[in-house]
């Protein structure tokens, strides 16, 4: 599966998009039937907690750009913000799907947390 980085700007529905992977920065503000988010080592589930990892992002994310130079200045207030990126991005990219929402997850222990939360839901 390729990214969309080189594709036109209206790849969501370009014929060959259900070849592509899409991402954060063009998904914004887009709504599709479903969706599928692959969540990388950036947040994993780790002693009941949910945690994020800037430096397990891709180096090509743009959204975390400058986050090292921040950390180093103030190590709080770039934590804090990194942290909220990516939750933000992953908030942002599950909910464009209208009807449905696929995800895969690198850490299984997250994958495990998901089920258990969907779990409770589903039985309310």
């Amino acid at each position: 599966m390729s990214w969309n980085l080189n594709n036109t700007a209206t790849w969501a529905i370009d014929s060959n998009s259900v070849h592509q992977a899409g991402c954060i920065h063009t998904c914004q503000g887009l709504e599709f039937d479903y969706v599928g988010v692959i969540i990388g080592d950036d947040l994993r589930y780790i002693d009941g907690k949910l945690t994020t990892d800037y430096t397990k992002r891709a180096k090509t994310d743009q959204s975390l750009k400058g986050i090292s130079k921040l950390i180093k200045q103030d190590k709080a207030k770039g934590e804090r913000l990194a942290d909220e990126i990516i939750r933000n991005t992953y908030r942002t990219l599950m909910t464009r799907g209208q009807k449905g929402c696929f995800i895969y997850c690198t850490d299984k222990r997250l994958e495990g947390y998901f089920r258990e939360r969907l779990a409770r839901l589903a039985a309310i």
